[in-house]
């Protein structure tokens, strides 16, 4: 089986970043099918532009633009790439990064798909200081340190028993963030009380209500951008903004950054 050295991506890589105990790629993937190999380091897939499928000895992930996955050392799997062009921005993590840190790396298992939008944000934000920061180390080991963190919050909850409720308003929002849910509504879809509601969110996804539909329209809005068909006031009212004004402030309220200079960069030469 092949095994994939720091760096090693299967396609024409933009730009490698060798920071201390990380590695940062931008890689345009070329192969339609790279059979099964594992990577030495444990690292991120993050799909810019484009559709890959994924496969491992457990699951398949069918990626598009804004699809996070996370893959442990030595994890092995394949890729199959779709006609068209696809990019992926990769984050290596080596073991000693975590050893110089004193991170205990035993709860990072196997390979999953993330689907919480903040950590998805997070990636954007690491993604933008590899392209922005002449020196992007402080910046990405900060924002890793963030996503480490929000996995691990994450990956108890599963551990320690949640309310039903708690699975069931995520699908909802997930779902239908576009739409205009109020808390009455919301309440009576998972049948919670609106205060006991309003009350406990923030102990399960770790912001507000309000916090949480915003991330995920905007999540929504920056996975659209890479499509580049659509204009962004198209893209405010598929997200449920209620006009181009609303989207570009809750877009730079997240994001830390406009929509015309995210979209800029993105697709920087």
């Amino acid at each position: 089986m092949k095994h994939s050295q720091k760096g090693e991506f299967y396609g024409d890589t933009h730009k490698t970043i060798c920071l201390d105990g990380i590695t940062l790629t931008d890689t345009v993937y070329t192969h339609p099918k790279v059979d099964w190999h594992y990577h030495e380091h444990a690292y991120f897939t993050f799909i810019l532009q484009g559709n890959v499928i994924e496969g491992n000895k457990k699951e398949i992930y069918h990626c598009s633009p804004g699809s996070l996955l996370f893959h442990n050392w030595q994890d092995a799997h394949y890729n199959i790439k779709p006609e068209g062009f696809t990019r992926g921005f990769h984050l290596e993590i080596e073991k000693k990064w975590f050893d110089t840190l004193g991170l205990n790396n035993e709860t990072l298992e196997g390979s999953s798909k993330i689907g919480n939008p903040s950590i998805k944000i997070l990636m954007y934000k690491i993604f933008r200081a590899s392209k922005l920061d002449t020196d992007a180390s402080i910046s990405t080991q900060s924002l890793l340190l963030e996503i480490l963190s929000q996995l691990k919050n994450d990956s108890q909850g599963i551990l320690h028993k949640k309310p039903k409720w708690v699975t069931q308003i995520d699908e909802i929002l997930r779902e239908q963030f576009a739409e205009n849910l109020t808390l009455e509504v919301l309440s009576k879809m998972v049948n919670v009380h609106p205060m006991h509601l309003s009350r406990d969110f923030s102990k399960y996804f770790n912001c507000t209500l309000g916090e949480y539909i915003r991330k995920l329209k905007v999540e929504k809005a920056l996975s659209l951008m890479a499509l580049q068909n659509q204009s962004f006031t198209e893209i405010a009212y598929q997200c449920g903004f209620s006009d181009q004004s609303h989207f570009n402030r809750c877009f730079k309220e997240v994001n830390d950054m406009k929509p015309s200079d995210h979209k800029k960069l993105l697709f920087r030469k």
